[in-house]
């Protein structure tokens, strides 16, 4: 009975969409052109009480597809080491690492009662940008992320806690934050995942997202 409980109250907390952080680690900032070298999603999961909490991590290395460029800059910015030995045997190609997060969010979102993904993003535009790109690059046709809607913590975070950097947002909530550890994707999945959690939360103690229902159902009477 809680199950069904909360997964009705999820649907109907975000419209019908199921939110699920993404992150990507990519060689430059051209989604057309630059590789992507890691990618990683959290799914989110609501208790009965609606409280919102991270899930189950998806993480993946990359080969870059044929003809990707990729900045030095950009690795010495993230640390991925290309020729490393044990990255170059578990990495997968772009279609198969999609493949590797698409099913458990579809399978997610089909849990939960909603009807499509949402991306979570810590600067989404950039992975969102990289994601769909990827998306048609591989000819993707059934993409279970919404096409142009996400979520942003940095906004979410300069909101609340006058912070935009992932490092200092995640601290001013109380969530610790290794720097030595970030630029990983699934580090920086699983760090603004908790980040968005607890705005989330925050948020319902509030009273916020109960009062918006009440004046909605009081405006619909």
């Amino acid at each position: 009975m809680s199950e069904t409980v909360a997964c009705d109250l999820m649907a109907k907390r975000f419209r019908s969409f199921l939110p699920v952080v993404v992150d990507l680690e990519t060689g430059g900032f051209n989604a057309q052109g630059d590789a992507i070298l890691e990618i990683a999603a959290v799914t989110l999961a609501m208790n009965a009480d609606g409280v919102l909490a991270p899930d189950a991590t998806y993480a993946f290395h990359i080969s870059p597809f044929e003809g990707a460029n990729i900045e030095q800059s950009a690795l010495d910015f993230t640390g991925i080491k290309l020729d490393d030995p044990l990255r170059q045997k578990v990495a997968l190609s772009e279609a198969e690492a999609l493949g590797e997060i698409f099913r458990p969010v579809r399978k997610a979102i089909k849990a939960n009662g909603c009807t499509r993904a949402v991306l979570v993003g810590h600067n989404a535009a950039f992975d969102h940008g990289f994601l769909n790109a990827a998306v048609a690059r591989c000819g993707i046709k059934r993409n279970p992320f919404h096409p142009f809607s996400s979520f942003d913590t940095a906004s979410l975070a300069g909101l609340v806690y006058g912070q935009t950097v992932l490092a200092r947002a995640c601290r001013a909530a109380g969530i610790e934050f290794d720097n030595s550890s970030a630029h990983s994707a699934r580090y920086d999945t699983e760090r603004t995942a908790e980040l968005f959690c607890a705005m989330v939360n925050r948020y319902k103690d509030l009273g916020g997202w109960h009062l918006a229902q009440r004046e909605q159902g009081m405006e619909e009477d």
